[in-house]
């Protein structure tokens, strides 16, 4: 078996509206993140969807029911405002589920044609320095993000294992962004004075399928 990570980012208070439609399809649960989007100057760009306060349902779906699963979420939001929110599935090279492990591991990849036009960056930065990243992001072409906040789990000696400053609070910020304009966007962060000293941050990307705006299409309204 194999499986896709569906992540769906929308307005706060309406995951459940996402993991309840994934359910219905066959899929289990999921889990909820809170994060704010970046949008600037109110215009809707990819992540963003305006200044304010958003749900990030991540939800493993095995590949057999992926299909049916993303149109479940379509026609639970179709009613929503358009621009509502995104969705896409980045693969997962392993699950596994607690209490069994003697489970098999799933397949490789065996969907070679999927769409891979789209890129998710993503940047953990100390706390306070994902709007200058956003700030960086958005010179190099991207449109808007969504901020989490998270923490480290460093222990305080590895400062001086590693000689860095171990900051326990973080903030995750990600881009969805046209497969193109990956790199420049990578390299105009990672040459932000908040990346020269070590420990400071991370940047990691990934390939993103199946890529919607959820709510009414344009042409309905």
């Amino acid at each position: 078996m194999s499986y896709k990570l569906l992540i769906s980012i929308v307005p706060h208070n309406m995951g459940e509206l996402i993991t309840n439609a994934t359910k219905e399809a066959g899929a289990g649960g999921g889990t909820i993140l809170m994060g704010r989007g970046t949008a600037a100057n109110s215009i809707i760009q990819l992540l963003g969807l305006g200044d304010t306060s958003k749900d990030i349902a991540y939800v493993v779906v095995d590949d057999s029911i992926l299909e049916k699963t993303l149109l479940s979420v379509k026609e639970a939001t179709s009613s929503k405002k358009s621009h509502f929110g995104v969705m896409f599935t980045v693969n997962v090279s392993e699950f596994i589920r607690s209490g069994n492990p003697n489970q098999e591991k799933p397949e490789g990849e065996n969907n070679m044609a999927q769409n891979e036009s789209y890129k998710l960056i993503n940047v953990i930065v100390n706390k306070g320095y994902a709007e200058d990243a956003m700030a960086a992001a958005r010179k190099a072409g991207a449109g808007g993000g969504t901020i989490i906040g998270a923490r480290g789990t460093a222990k305080e000696g590895d400062a001086k294992f590693f000689g860095a400053e171990i900051v326990p609070e973080k903030d995750m910020l990600l881009i969805l962004v046209p497969k193109e304009k990956c790199d420049d966007i990578v390299n105009a962060i990672q040459s932000l004075p908040c990346f020269a000293k070590a420990g400071s941050g991370i940047i990691f990307c990934s390939n993103a399928h199946d890529f919607t705006l959820l709510g009414k299409s344009e042409k309905a309204e």
